[in-house]
């Protein structure tokens, strides 16, 4: 739940963005970071380990309006994508608002997906959150390898494996060049403060 501070009226957000090894968590913040320079108040804190671009998190907080009086700040966190970070992931998802899951599209990458996403799953009921109701969007990276002769997955493909139950709103996108990394993060950032608004009237 976000954190709510009562003296100064501020309402921060935390918004994870989950999902593989490589997937393009990072390169995702590192666009918004470019591209919405004015709105970003702080540093890009970005943590590089063996074999794995992001150990702790990004983080980009920048203001966005209000919600019922309250100012809000939204922060941004990546997840590292290694399956042996597990426990770190667990504890970027502590008291998470919303979740970006960034799979990549890759026909190489599909179990990959389909088990991190799975992981996701675990790792919010293990802090009694469940993945059906917290705000989430999915994103669908790296398509622009289309052009580069990379097998990609159809979009039905990657909606069968990944939403079909979950029907949350979805994104083809590239993280490279931005395409859909703005609409992605307007969704998710949308959904999660009617889900805040919810909860504190």
């Amino acid at each position: 739940m976000s954190f709510i501070n009562l003296k100064d009226k501020i309402v921060q957000i935390k918004i994870v963005y989950y999902g593989p090894g490589r997937g393009g968590k990072t390169t995702n913040l590192e666009y918004i970071n470019r591209r919405f320079k004015k709105q970003i108040q702080s540093e890009m804190v970005s943590l590089k380990t063996h074999g794995d671009r992001t150990l702790f998190f990004d983080f980009l907080p920048f203001d966005m309006g209000q919600i019922k009086g309250f100012d809000m700040k939204i922060q941004l966190y990546t997840v590292p994508g290694q399956v042996k970070y597990n426990a770190t992931r667990k504890l970027v998802l502590k008291g998470v608002d919303g979740i970006v899951f960034v799979a990549d599209a890759q026909v190489q990458m599909r179990e990959k997906n389909i088990r991190s996403l799975n992981q996701l799953h675990e790792n919010l009921l293990s802090q009694k959150e469940s993945i059906f109701r917290i705000p989430l969007v999915m994103q669908y990276n790296k398509v622009d390898l289309r052009n580069q002769g990379v097998p990609i997955l159809p979009v039905e493909v990657l909606e069968k494996d990944l939403n079909s139950k979950l029907k949350v709103p979805s994104f083809e996108a590239s993280a490279m060049t931005g395409y859909n990394v703005p609409e992605t993060l307007k969704k998710i950032i949308s959904l999660t403060v009617v889900s805040i608004q919810k909860k504190l009237s």
